[in-house]
């Protein structure tokens, strides 16, 4: 064995017990409790109820353009004819979405073939009957899907939102 070995099997060999000792340490240190300050959960922000429309307003599988928390918040609410996840109504088929892509902010279209929103920007594509989950694309989150309820007399309000949406740094989390 020539020299040039040697220090190369010496190096291995101290970055390899280094390395044992690291993790050691990092195990030990996660079945140790330590000491810390209770961590505040995390609110979401309430927004006014606002009433968006009337049940009877609504078309099945067509979009009617609403706005939500505020006139800069484009969006939608949707009758899609089946229960689905979010959905209130006689037929907890009514949702409502943010038409704003959560990716770069382009607008999104709803495409009643296949019941999603879909942004001509980098075509991500939103699942209306699933929670406005992605189902294609660039965007990293879900799109916002607004809280509503209905009262007897039909009028749909809408109380939250359940995401970020684009652009807004402190509409989920208090700030």
């Amino acid at each position: 064995m020539n020299r040039c070995d040697r220090k190369v099997d010496i190096g291995r060999r101290w970055f390899l017990s280094g390395a044992g000792v690291a993790a050691a340490g990092a195990a030990a240190a996660a079945v140790v409790p330590q000491r810390a300050e209770a961590a505040a959960p995390l609110a979401r922000l309430t927004y006014p109820a606002n009433r968006l429309a009337n049940v009877s307003e609504l078309k099945p599988n067509t979009a009617l353009p609403v706005a939500y928390p505020d006139a800069e918040a484009p969006g939608v609410l949707l009758k899609l004819g089946a229960k689905v996840p979010g959905g209130v109504g006689p037929d907890g088929d009514i949702v409502g979405f943010s038409t704003i892509c959560p990716h770069k902010g382009y607008p999104l279209a709803y495409n009643a073939n296949d019941k999603t929103l879909n942004c001509s920007g980098h075509y991500s594509r939103f699942d209306c009957e699933n929670g406005g989950q992605e189902i294609w694309g660039h965007a990293t989150q879900n799109l916002p899907q607004y809280l509503l309820r209905v009262d007897a007399k039909g009028d749909i309000y809408a109380e939250g939102i359940d995401e970020l949406l684009y652009g807004r740094l402190s509409n989920v989390l208090e700030g």
